[in-house]
């Protein structure tokens, strides 16, 4: 990943290179590998993300064709 800083302005490259991070979600897996966790964790976790993310598109699906 790469960053390029603009007439010596670190902050804003900082920014930059924060809000690539979290896009990439590699902040949320440094936070995953804290701690070890267990093969039948990591499957229930999983199954719970992919629950939330059906039910958010469900929601946003719903919302845009009650306004259509």
């Amino acid at each position: 990943m790469q960053v390029s800083v603009r007439d010596n302005n670190v902050d804003q490259a900082l920014r930059a290179l924060k809000k690539k991070l979290q896009r990439e979600g590699v902040f949320r897996e440094m936070k995953l590998r804290r701690h070890f966790e267990k093969p039948s964790e990591k499957k229930a976790r999983e199954k719970a993300e992919a629950i939330r993310r059906a039910r958010k598109l469900a929601r946003k699906k719903a919302q845009r064709e009650g306004m259509l």
